[in-house]
């Protein structure tokens, strides 16, 4: 295998390494502990209810992108910002509450993921999504319902 020119092995599989994710989860771990502990007074984020859904940590563990979503989704993006404005503040105190060699700095992003699943679910509540779902199950539950094995029956 060529190697390419950070010194890894081209073709390799690019995805975090355990260390990153462990960190990753620590951190997350801990930013939700400061998100419910901290008094802040800040408007947005003394009303805002918070959840981090995943820490991605770079492989220098030097960077963390925080995906952070606002419970019930309201107001997303003034939770990102508010939280974003803080996260010096929050790297201070994580850097107090973690054992790393260095604390990450943080950059908080919207996740996704829940307007993804809303919008999946929008769409198998459609009724001809429906229909056709609920005819595939019929059809699948009549295989192999005939009373024969799969020998043929040809038994004496």
């Amino acid at each position: 295998m060529k190697r390419d020119h950070k010194g890894g092995h081209q073709g390799r599989d690019q995805g975090p390494t355990q260390r990153q994710l462990r960190a990753g989860e620590l951190v997350r771990h801990t930013l939700v502990d400061l998100l419910r502990d901290e008094d802040f007074h800040d408007p947005v984020m003394a009303r805002a209810h918070v959840t981090i859904t995943e820490v991605r940590l770079s492989p220098d563990l030097r960077h963390a992108i925080c995906f952070a979503e606002a419970l019930g989704g309201e107001h997303s993006d003034e939770v990102i910002e508010a939280l974003n404005r803080h996260a010096k503040y929050l790297r201070g105190r994580l850097g107090r509450s973690i054992e790393l060699k260095f604390t990450p700095d943080l950059k908080f992003v919207h996740d996704p993921s829940f307007d993804e699943a809303a919008r999946m679910a929008r769409l198998f509540n459609k009724p001809e999504v429906r229909r056709d779902l609920e005819a595939d199950a019929y059809d699948h539950s009549d295989e192999g319902d005939d009373g024969e094995g799969d020998e043929g029956g040809d038994r004496a």
